[in-house]
């Protein structure tokens, strides 16, 4: 891990300031001659490096390697035909010398605690900050120390760990292993100065920095995630009841993935795409590396391919989105909806296509007839139970049901025709093939808040309190007029039902795997419980963290203190 942290200074018109990062190579890039001492040394200055800092998030929320690492690999996701990443998705030969992914997040992850660092040693140093600022831009450092520190010691466990920031022209070349103790101490230490001192949420006036609720909400999942149970329950309970806060579930699940609705009451903490897609482009003069990270990617990586079911009628457009056919919802995942009951099967997943160009074709791809359509008529179908031969034969459109996706087993025998995710789809790209999406990525939402509470009242013994937090969600999710179906009991509360309700409430939304490697879960789900045959035959239990990126291994200098983490390569 050999980092150039302040050698660089990439000081250009996106009005971002932030240190590159190299393994072998060091890259020098200075147009404007300025060293970080000169720039940071007045508040507009200091102001371009919080505003970097939180540029990180993006290299994460919305984008393919952070999809990879946060949501395949679990038990509600296997991979599609177009998987880049199928080492993440099945562990089939997972290693840090051939998943690229690792050397994404983890670059500009230390990318982004160096620059953390950096701001929060200097930040005394400013001279027209008041006091009450210095304050509050400490708080959004630390906070977002503590937020990148909490992906890469989940990620990876006891690896490098510093707070000091490095100074103008130093090369650090080595890297040591730190307990992850070490870590969790040091997020907790941040987050309870973010929580004392980021101003309030009617304070904060651009969309995206955090306040002290947000501080609040991350601590409840952190608390959580050690094991504190108390305190995630009483901070989680503080994000719900606190009136001032404003925050509220929104009367229908369908309304949150709405485009026109995302600034919505129940999202506590969103990276924000901006509706200019030249703004969410990294590859830029702010970004001389080459980092081309662009806006919301999500939109494309859960849709099966429906223009190759029928081409003919069935083209592709902006309404059914780009197909990028990545990943495929498990069977199992599929078998923890009631559709009857909850509105989240068919708010959260496409499972109809209809004709969008009239003509003539072959339309029922099991009988090869052709038929007269019209733009409207079904083409595909793909419900998750189980039909007859006979019933999906006398249509004219194609069916894959369950027996056409998935072998007995939940093994897929295609990977091209499925149930597809589709509440990150964007009909506001301006064409059917624009990769951009402008789609807000939640990081954190109330209904978090409430799974977080009834997890935390379980493992206190308090199962009738959980139940009564559950049903909140649960209540929200109903079908108008099932309320009382979708209800739980005390004795129907386990760690497993509630896990099922987080896929149920939270898939895709970058949780997944974390929510496995905290409970414990991991390799029960996914291998015990065969949730995800196709990783199930690989997965071992070494595999609750990642391999380190080999690039990095060969970078530091003390190759002997600084190892792979044990089981890989």
């Amino acid at each position: 891990m050999k980092y150039s942290i302040n050698t660089v200074v990439r000081l250009l018109l996106a009005g971002s300031v932030v240190f590159t990062s190299c393994n072998k190579k060091l890259s020098e890039y200075n147009p404007s001659g300025l060293t970080p001492d000169v720039t940071y040394s007045n508040a507009k200055g200091f102001e371009t490096l919080v505003n970097a800092a939180y540029t990180y998030t993006r290299f994460w929320y919305g984008k393919e390697e952070g999809y990879s690492l946060s949501e395949m690999g679990t038990d509600i996701w296997t991979n599609g035909t177009g998987d880049v990443f199928p080492q993440l998705s099945r562990y089939d030969n997972l290693q840090g010398s051939n998943t690229s992914a690792l050397n994404v997040e983890w670059d500009n992850f230390y990318e982004a605690i160096y620059l953390c660092n950096t701001g929060i040693a200097k930040i005394g140093d400013v001279p027209d900050y008041t006091a009450a600022q210095k304050t509050i831009r400490e708080a959004e450092l630390r906070f977002l120390r503590a937020f990148y520190y909490w992906h890469i010691v989940e990620t990876w466990g006891g690896v490098h760990f510093t707070t000091q920031a490095t100074k103008p022209g130093e090369i650090e070349s080595t890297a040591y292993k730190s307990p992850v103790d070490t870590f969790y101490k040091q997020i907790f230490t941040d987050l309870d100065f973010a929580v004392k001192n980021l101003p309030e949420k009617d304070k904060v006036t651009d969309y995206g920095r955090v306040s002290i609720p947000v501080a609040k909400a991350f601590l409840a999942r952190m608390y959580l995630t050690r094991g504190m149970n108390d305190q995630a329950l009483a901070m989680a309970t503080d994000v719900i009841n606190t009136s001032k806060y404003g925050y509220g579930l929104l009367p229908k699940y369908a309304d949150l993935w709405n485009m026109a609705n995302l600034k919505n009451k129940e999202v506590i903490w969103a990276i924000d795409y901006s509706t200019n897609l030249s703004n969410n482009d990294l590859a830029t003069s702010a970004y001389p590396t080459g980092h081309s990270r662009g806006s919301n990617s999500g939109h494309m990586l859960f849709l099966q391919v429906y223009d190759q079911v029928n081409g003919n009628i069935l083209a592709r457009d902006i309404n059914n989105g780009r197909p990028f056919n990545r990943y495929m919802p498990t069977k199992a995942f599929l078998d923890l909806f009631n559709d009857n009951d909850d509105s989240r099967y068919q708010s959260s997943f496409q499972t109809a296509w209809y004709c969008n160009k009239a003509g003539r074709a072959v339309g029922n791809t099991f009988i090869k007839d052709s038929f007269d359509y019209k733009v409207g008529d079904t083409v595909c179908y793909t419900p998750k139970n189980t039909q007859s031969a006979a019933v999906m034969n006398a249509q004219k459109y194609t069916t894959y049901d369950i027996s056409r996706v998935y072998k007995a087993d939940g093994t897929p025998s295609q990977r091209k025709f499925y149930v597809s995710l589709k509440k990150f789809k964007d009909s506001t790209r301006t064409s059917a093939n624009e990769a951009q999406s402008v789609r807000d990525v939640f990081v954190i939402r109330l209904a978090e808040m409430y799974l977080i509470a009834a997890e935390a009242e379980l493992k206190r013994g308090n199962t009738g309190t959980a139940a009564t937090y559950l049903n909140a969600i649960r209540t929200r999710a109903a079908i108008p007029g099932h309320e009382a179906a979708m209800q739980v009991t005390s004795a129907q509360v386990t760690l497993d039902f509630i896990l099922d309700e987080r896929a149920r409430e939270l898939a895709g939304e970058q949780l997944r795997w974390f929510d496995l490697k905290r409970t414990n879960k991991l390799i029960d789900r996914i291998k015990t419980k065969n949730m995800n045959p196709d990783a199930a035959q690989y997965i071992k239990d070494y595999q609750v963290v990642r391999p380190i990126p080999q690039t990095q291994l060969d970078a530091v200098t003390n190759k002997s203190e600084f190892t792979q983490n044990d089981g890989y390569q």
